[in-house]
């Protein structure tokens, strides 16, 4: 209901963290998304993870791009610098503010059509070149601004509400986040906030490219083919003078695993994830063997959660560019322009 406004007021003996904000400061406007959404469940966890990381919310900068995924950031860090970008780009966005403003936080939301479709290179040369940001995928595998046509990441052989199959390959983003060459990769589920919030506060406090693919189920499309009672249906049948939409709620999905353990989660739709939760024996530090864990498990119909890979040396973007200290958006005039004695010596070496 976006007319409903947050009550201002909190209760007085709410929890705050040492920078004397209580979770509430940290949330965003009402969320628009349909009821039991699995992105409402990755907001909660950014936001969870922000408090305890107790940063101060003017020195986080969200970005993100279109769909119902790149909504979200509304619904979190509602007193934090905001861009909501056009269709795939907001690696570039991201990549430019990060070059006027190191001193900043980013955090990227994008959903499995803005980044493995329309804006796959975008978000390849933004993981290959290292800028210092954590990019979430909300990973549902389909388009749901547009009524539920595949994305590019939905698995071959999967069906749509209509009953279609899909007969293109799956694009595995964590794998080409690996190849890239992030520094820190990892894939969770929506429902599983035990395990994501530790891996959203781990990717913030990283240095260089941190990338979590999240699994999030979508709840709109369950409607199947053939019923009459189904939004489609109706429709068809009607001679209506307006479009209207009414949701059923769904009740989010949660789950609660141990690591190592294989659990398969029932969908909305009754479609079923199989999720492996890596063991606590994983080694997460070779980037080669991640990669062979990801296709050997992918063959066995499972979906590998946890963090993946890491490089706790890792630089980012400034290191290769080696940057000032300063952020580039606070430098002077007498620091850009140096003046005719700087720029003689500069011409004078390329002779």
């Amino acid at each position: 209901m976006t007319y409903i406004a947050k009550p201002q007021l909190h209760h007085p003996l709410l929890a705050r963290n040492a920078l004397g904000y209580t979770r509430r400061d940290y949330e965003g406007s009402v969320s628009t998304l349909c009821a039991g959404c699995g992105h409402d469940s990755i907001s909660a966890a950014i936001i969870q993870a922000v408090y305890e990381l107790e940063l101060p919310p003017h020195r986080i900068a969200k970005l993100s791009g279109i769909g119902c995924s790149s909504k979200t950031p509304d619904y979190f860090l509602g007193n934090s610098h905001g861009f909501n970008t056009v269709h795939g780009r907001m690696p570039s966005v991201l990549t430019g503010a990060n070059l006027a403003n190191k001193d900043l936080i980013y955090l990227g939301v994008s959903g499995d059509g803005d980044s493995a479709s329309i804006g796959l290179g975008q978000f390849a040369h933004a993981v290959r070149r290292g800028v210092n940001m954590l990019y979430i995928v909300e990973n549902n595998g389909v388009y749901g601004l547009t009524k539920g046509q595949f994305s590019a990441t939905s698995d071959k052989g999967s069906k749509s509400k209509r009953g279609v199959v899909n007969h293109d390959a799956g694009i595995d983003l964590v794998s080409i986040a690996l190849q890239l060459g992030a520094t820190f990769v990892a894939r969770s589920f929506s429902g599983d906030k035990a395990q994501l919030v530790p891996l959203i506060k781990a990717g913030l406090a990283h240095k260089g490219a941190a990338f979590i693919d999240c699994i999030s189920p979508c709840v709109q499309f369950n409607n199947h083919a053939g019923s009459t009672k189904s939004f489609d249906y109706v429709r068809e049948h009607n001679e209506a003078v307006n479009r209207l939409d009414v949701i059923s709620p769904r009740a989010p999905i949660h789950v609660d695993y141990a690591p190592g353990e294989t659990v398969r989660v029932q969908q909305h739709d009754g479609s079923i994830l199989s999720l492996h939760k890596l063991a606590e024996l994983y080694n997460p530090g070779n980037r080669a063997q991640a990669l062979g864990y990801l296709q050997a498990r992918q063959a066995r119909g499972q979906i590998v959660t946890g963090l993946l890979y890491v490089d706790p040396e890792a630089g980012d973007l400034h290191d290769s560019l080696q940057t000032v200290d300063t952020p580039l958006n606070q430098l002077g005039t007498a620091d850009l322009v140096p003046g005719q004695a700087a720029l003689a010596r500069i011409n004078a070496a390329l002779r």
